[in-house]
């Protein structure tokens, strides 16, 4: 695993349950724009009990990717009381964890 994926998941894993973040703020957080590279970092997440990649979503408060399908990462915000409608986060910038 690379210094870069290692970061994202620390920070990552920063993010409370009921709390969601996005790639892009995960990559602000590292002084970079490469948003993408942070969704692949989660992408090839080992531990996802410890690194909850399914907190971290879109900009625009859409859902986003999740290794194990996007039912599964509905599925798990809802769990936490994250509220999800037509692929969204409900009260998305309420829910936004921003602080790293």
């Amino acid at each position: 695993m690379t210094g870069f994926s290692e970061r994202v998941l620390a920070l990552t894993s920063r993010i409370p349950p009921g709390r969601v973040s996005t790639y892009r703020l995960i990559a602000e957080a590292m002084n970079t724009r490469a948003y993408r590279a942070v969704g692949n970092a989660l992408h090839n997440n080992k531990n996802p009990i410890a690194v909850p990649c399914h907190r971290v979503c879109n900009s625009d408060g859409s859902i986003g990717g999740y290794s194990k399908g996007v039912g599964k990462k509905i599925a798990l915000l809802m769990q936490e009381g994250v509220e999800v409608k037509n692929g969204r986060i409900v009260d998305f910038e309420r829910r936004l964890f921003r602080v790293f």
